[in-house]
């Protein structure tokens, strides 16, 4: 087992890191679709999810033309 064995399957960058992929998935968001029904500010109040994980996931949203919700 290899240290990326324990990572969740979501379909985000990687560039969010390992923690803010493993917290999402945690909270049921393993796909962009999902974070739809989510605000930013509730993002951001999951321990280990932080502004620069939450930009990186916005502007992949804006590229499929979504955004997370108001």
């Amino acid at each position: 087992m290899t240290a990326h064995d324990d990572a969740p399957s979501t379909e985000f960058p990687q560039a969010i890191g390992r923690v803010a992929t493993r917290q999402l998935s945690a909270h049921g968001y393993t796909r962009y679709e999902d974070l739809v029904r989510v605000t930013r500010k509730d993002l951001l109040a999951i321990h280990g999810v932080g502004p620069r994980a939450v930009g990186i996931l916005e502007l992949e949203l804006a590229s499929r033309g979504m955004s997370y919700a108001s």
